[in-house]
C-alpha cells in the first residue's frame, strides 16, 4: 500500500519551477545567472535584427537617391542628419575631397589615396562598430555551457554528500539532486545554442553589408576620381 501511494504522489512529468525551487543554493545561482544570459541573448537577437533590417532599407534608399542627384552635397547635409550608414561614408569621402581640392595646387594622386583612406576607415569603424554588439552572443555561447556543467558537477557532488549522510544509495535519494543538477546543464544549453547560431548568423550579415558599404564607397571614389581629373 504504501508503494503504492507512494506511486500515486510521483510526479508524472518534469516540473522546471520544482527543480529551480529544490536545488542547492549554488546551483540556483547559476541556474538564475543562465536564464538570466538567455533573456540577454534573445534580447540582442530581437534588436539586432530589427536595427539591421532597418539600417540595410535606408542605405538602399540613400544611395539609390544619392545616385539620382547632382546635388549629392546637398543630399548628404540632409540625410546626414538621419541613421544612415552609407551617408557616413559618401560624408568621410566628401569632406576629404572638399579639403583636398581647397587649395591652389591639387595633388590628384595623393587626394585619391586619401579619399580611399577616408572612406575605408569609415567602412570599418561602420563594421567594427556593428560586430562590436555581438561579443555577447560569442561570450555566452562558448561559456554557457561550462556554467551549466558547474552547476551539474556541484549538484552531482551535493547528491554524493546525501549519499553519505543518509547511508542510503537509494535511487530516491540521490534521483532529485542529479535531477537538479542536470537541469542546469539543460539551461546552459538553453543560453548557448541560441547565443551560437545568431553569432554565425549575425557576422556573416555584418560581413556582407560590410563588403556592400566597400562597393558603394568604391563606387564613390570612382566618381570623386572623375572630378579630379577635371580640376
Amino acid at each position: 500500500m504504501t508503494l503504492e501511494l507512494l506511486a500515486a504522489a510521483a510526479p508524472t512529468r518534469l516540473d522546471p519551477i520544482e527543480l529551480f525551487v529544490d536545488a542547492d543554493i549554488v546551483v540556483q545561482a547559476v541556474m538564475a545567472g543562465l536564464l538570466i544570459a538567455s533573456v540577454g541573448v534573445w534580447t540582442i537577437i530581437v534588436s539586432f535584427s530589427l536595427r539591421m533590417n532597418r539600417m540595410e532599407g535606408r542605405s538602399a534608399d540613400y544611395e539609390a537617391e544619392f545616385w539620382e542627384t547632382r546635388e549629392r552635397d546637398g543630399l548628404l547635409t540632409k540625410q546626414q542628419r538621419r541613421d544612415i550608414v552609407s551617408a557616413r561614408v559618401a560624408a568621410a569621402g566628401l569632406d576629404e575631397w572638399r579639403r583636398s581640392t581647397s587649395g591652389a595646387a591639387i595633388d590628384t594622386g595623393a587626394a585619391r589615396d586619401r579619399i580611399n583612406a577616408a572612406m575605408e576607415g569609415q567602412v570599418a569603424h561602420e563594421a567594427d562598430e556593428l560586430a562590436s554588439r555581438l561579443n555577447f552572443l560569442a561570450t555566452t555561447g562558448s561559456v554557457a555551457p561550462f556554467v551549466g556543467l558547474f552547476g551539474t558537477v556541484w549538484g552531482i557532488m551535493n547528491s554524493f554528500f546525501q549519499i553519505g549522510a543518509q547511508e542510503s544509495s537509494s535511487l530516491a535519494v540521490v534521483a532529485p539532486g542529479i535531477s537538479e543538477a542536470l537541469f542546469a546543464t539543460a539551461i546552459g544549453l538553453f543560453a548557448a545554442i541560441p547565443a551560437v547560431i545568431a553569432y554565425n548568423r549575425f557576422s556573416n550579415r555584418v560581413n556582407r553589408y560590410e563588403a556592400k558599404l566597400q562597393r558603394f564607397a568604391d563606387r564613390v571614389h570612382a566618381g570623386l576620381s572623375r572630378d579630379l581629373d577635371k580640376k
